[in-house]
């Protein structure tokens, strides 16, 4: 005669629950796949990263010897016609070669703008390659570089720290020597804030301590202003200055009231 099930048992399963290590069980599996799902594909792309700044690195390292190391020295170390690149950063390097002037087409008192030489992944490749020569400024944010500051905030700043060299207009203007500071109308938002950095050539540095990444993407978003917004006072005269709005009313306006003058003088003779 079969025995029947006891009354524990047909209460178990009549209520159909599991045991509490079941659910503990399932817990554990779920936490253990999802994990390791989200470390394979990190690791993934950790791999496919690291290989694609490994390519730039050597792609740049075989541009650099190509076309910087009879200057800069095959390990970027500088001769006695040009700097050394240890440390400089990749902002540097895509500031000078993003601009066009380097590689620098002729000695003199600064290097000039000239029509870039490389494609954008060339330029992104050599300033790869640099920075892993030291440690320097990296390329900027492009959070910083959307021109959405405060303008108001960005002019102020402009005045204080630029404006002597680069006129309050951002026109440019002469320097001793030779040199000069270029004029800042349609220069990219990504080379102003290089520049900043980086200071190039008769330049100062503006590093973080002194004008933070927010106060340069202020001074950016001013310049950007000044290159929407036409001088609202009429013709602008090159935005020069009072020399050259003086010469010009020396020239036209007191020039115009002598020729009048001569003229009413010799008619009424």
């Amino acid at each position: 005669m079969a025995k029947s099930a006891s009354p524990s048992t047909r209460k178990a399963r009549s209520s159909g629950r599991r045991s509490p290590l079941a659910s503990v069980s399932l817990l554990v599996i779920g936490l253990l796949a999802t994990g390791g799902a989200y470390a394979l594909f990190t690791t993934s792309a950790t791999a496919a990263t690291s290989s694609q700044v490994s390519s730039m690195v050597s792609d740049g390292q075989k541009l650099f010897s190509s076309n910087c190391a009879s200057c800069h020295g095959l390990a970027a170390q500088g001769s006695g016609v040009a700097p050394s690149l240890v440390g400089v950063g990749a902002a540097s390097v895509d500031f000078q070669v993003g601009t066009g002037r380097m590689p620098g087409a002729a000695s003199g008192p600064q290097l000039e703008k000239k029509p870039v030489q490389f494609t954008d992944a060339q330029v992104a490749a050599l300033a790869t390659y640099v920075a892993t020569l030291g440690p320097g400024p990296s390329i900027p944010s492009s959070a910083y570089l959307t021109g959405k500051g405060e303008v108001a905030t960005g002019a102020e700043l402009f005045r204080v720290n630029c404006a002597m060299c680069h006129n309050v207009a951002g026109a440019g203007g002469a320097l001793t020597e030779g040199k000069y500071a270029p004029p800042l109308a349609g220069s990219s938002a990504k080379h102003i804030y290089e520049a900043m950095v980086t200071g190039p050539q008769n330049m100062p540095v503006f590093n973080d301590l002194n004008i933070t990444p927010e106060d340069k993407a202020n001074i950016i978003s001013y310049l950007k202003y000044l290159d929407k917004n036409p001088s609202p006072g009429g013709l602008d005269l090159g935005n020069l200055g009072p020399v050259s709005e003086g010469l010009f009313v020396w020239i036209f306006a007191l020039g115009s009231v002598i020729a009048i003058t001569v003229w009413l003088t010799a008619k009424s003779n």
